[in-house]
Formats: C-alpha cells, sequence, structure tokens
C-alpha cells in the first residue's frame, strides 16, 4: 500500500502552519502531526514574548540587573542569532524588542515617518553586542535596562526545522512544515516528485515566473505586500532598520533558499534591510544559499547560483 499526503493546519505562534507527511493511513499521519504540533506548541512557550512565563520575557524582565540561567536551545538559538548579526552586519538583531512600535502602524493614519532624532531615541536599546552569553554557566544578560530580545525573524523557521526533525526521526520519509511563509521539506511527494515551489509573478499574482525544486530544503520569504505605506510618492515597508529606528525601502520581497529553515528566516529580513546590491553580494558570498529579490518596481533579481525551471 503506497503512502498518501495527510495535512493539517492550526494557528501556533500567533501564525498559520500547515503541516504535511506521506503516510499509510490516517491514524498513523496523526501520531506524526500530533507530535509535530506539540513540539511547536513547546517551543512557543519558551520564545513568546506574549508569555509572561517564558525563558524570553525572563531575560527582559532583567535586563540591565542579572544573568538568567535558560534551556540549551534557547541560549543555542541567542548563539545563532548573534552570530547572523555578525554576518549581517547588525541588520539582523533579535534586540529589536525594544523599538517602540507605536510610532509604527503602517496605516492610514500614518501620514509622516518620525523624525530622525525621535528615531534614534527609539532604538538607543538595541545593539546585538550587548547580549553577553556565558556557555559555562548557560545564562544570558541583557547589558542595559530597557533592551528587550524577541525571536519573530527566526522562531517561526526554528519551530518548523523541529517538527520537521521530529517527524524524520519517528519514520515518516516525507513532507514539510510550512510556517506562514517559511517552508521546510523532506523526502519526496507521492510518486517520487521532487518538492517544487512556484515563484509569482508580483505583476500578475496568478501567474508564476517559474518554479524551484525545494526536496530537503527551505524556503522563507519576507514580502512587504500588505504592511507598507506610502508617503510623499515612496513606499516604507513594515520592515524596520534596527541601526536608524527606520522604515527600509526599495523591495517588496525576499525569498531565501537554503538547508534549514531557520536560518531561511533570520536571512530575509536583513538583505531587506541591505538592500538588493549588498543583498545579492551577501547571498553570493555565502555557500548553499540562494535568493529571489523583487524590488519596488517589480524588477526579479536571483542569485548567481539558482536554477530556475521557466
Amino acid at each position: 500500500m503506497s503512502d498518501t499526503h495527510f495535512t493539517r493546519v492550526e494557528k501556533l505562534m500567533g501564525n498559520r502552519f500547515e503541516l504535511c507527511l506521506l503516510a499509510e493511513n490516517q491514524e498513523n499521519a496523526n501520531r506524526g502531526l500530533d507530535a509535530a504540533v506539540a513540539e511547536i506548541k513547546r517551543i512557543e512557550a519558551l520564545l513568546s514574548t506574549f508569555r509572561e512565563d517564558s525563558q524570553t520575557n525572563e531575560i527582559n524582565r532583567n535586563a540591565g540587573i542579572m544573568p538568567v540561567k535558560v534551556d540549551k536551545e534557547v541560549f543555542d538559538l541567542i548563539f545563532r542569532s548573534v552570530k547572523i548579526s555578525d554576518l549581517t552586519d547588525g541588520a539582523f538583531d533579535i534586540t529589536y524588542g525594544g523599538l517602540d512600535t507605536t510610532l509604527w502602524n503602517f496605516d492610514t493614519k500614518m501620514k509622516s515617518l518620525p523624525d530622525s532624532e525621535t528615531a534614534k531615541n527609539m532604538i538607543q536599546n538595541i545593539g546585538y553586542q550587548k547580549i553577553k552569553l556565558d556557555p559555562a554557566n548557560q545564562t544570558v544578560i541583557l547589558k542595559d535596562k530597557g533592551m528587550r530580545i524577541g525571536f519573530g525573524g527566526i522562531g517561526k523557521g526554528y519551530a518548523a526545522d523541529k517538527a520537521k526533525w521530529l517527524m524524520q526521526q519517528m519514520g515518516f520519509k516525507a513532507g514539510y512544515v510550512n510556517a506562514s511563509g517559511d517552508l521546510v521539506t523532506w523526502g519526496k511527494q507521492a510518486g517520487g516528485k521532487d518538492w517544487t515551489i512556484g515563484i509569482t509573478n508580483p505583476e500578475e499574482k496568478s501567474e508564476n515566473i517559474g518554479t524551484v525544486t525545494i526536496s530537503d530544503l527551505a524556503i522563507a520569504t519576507s514580502g512587504n505586500y500588505e504592511k507598507f505605506v506610502v508617503l510623499d510618492g515612496k513606499r516604507y515597508s513594515h520592515t524596520i532598520d534596527p541601526k536608524t529606528g527606520l522604515p527600509v525601502s526599495g523591495i517588496k520581497s525576499v525569498s531565501i533558499i537554503t538547508r534549514n529553515a531557520e536560518l531561511a528566516d533570520a536571512m530575509a529580513t536583513p538583505v531587506t534591510v541591505l538592500g538588493v546590491k549588498n543583498g545579492l553580494e551577501l547571498i553570493n558570498q555565502i555557500k548553499d544559499m540562494e535568493c529571489i529579490i523583487i524590488d519596488d518596481f517589480n524588477t526579479i533579481f536571483f542569485s548567481d547560483n539558482l536554477k530556475i525551471k521557466k
């Protein structure tokens, strides 16, 4: 009896998660899907800034006061986040949690940007260099009071990877986890075909400009299609540059393809911040990573080694 696809959609971590695996029957599929959902909920309990009892909030409450002992996986995720901040020269920064988001509603009421002085004051509490990690004691401290960390740019991808890994360990040969655009796959579809994803034509949403094979890979897209504001004819995205406190412009969407969802998720935002030229230069230097960038004028850019099927 051949395996078939079984899919489940759940709201987890405040986002739509779609989980799919190949199994011989519904009962067997439920075993894997239940375990994967439980794993994502476990990670959410550790990382959420909306839960008072999360380890993330414990770190934030003790900013500038004392180190907080955390689970190894939280410590390691923060360590990797700091490495990505180094790699992107601070364009990725989990201390963005210190931003005053009341200045950024990106709706019809938003008539102007904050002045540069206000923006400058806003970013005083941002700076990944002020995260102090003590590997021997597995503790974390944010150097200054008022600092906050958040895993909005990496947490969904991490959870998708962990759910995928768990289903693999349980013996499921193929499937995917799609965490609101952070998609990770393993194995092949029923019938032996590779998992593929269509690259949408920004001019005509119902059309694809081509497809990319993503079997045993992950793809994450950071798009500013929904949340943006146009001021004096210029389009500003909801992505904030951690160095200026101001929204970025120039790019509509970035898709990163690499081996795991955590890294794909984490790299999509910094490329948006860096811009087309610098973003492509960075991705072209990283092994096993490709990207697709669509700018504000709907021009599409590809990294050097990306293979698109027309």
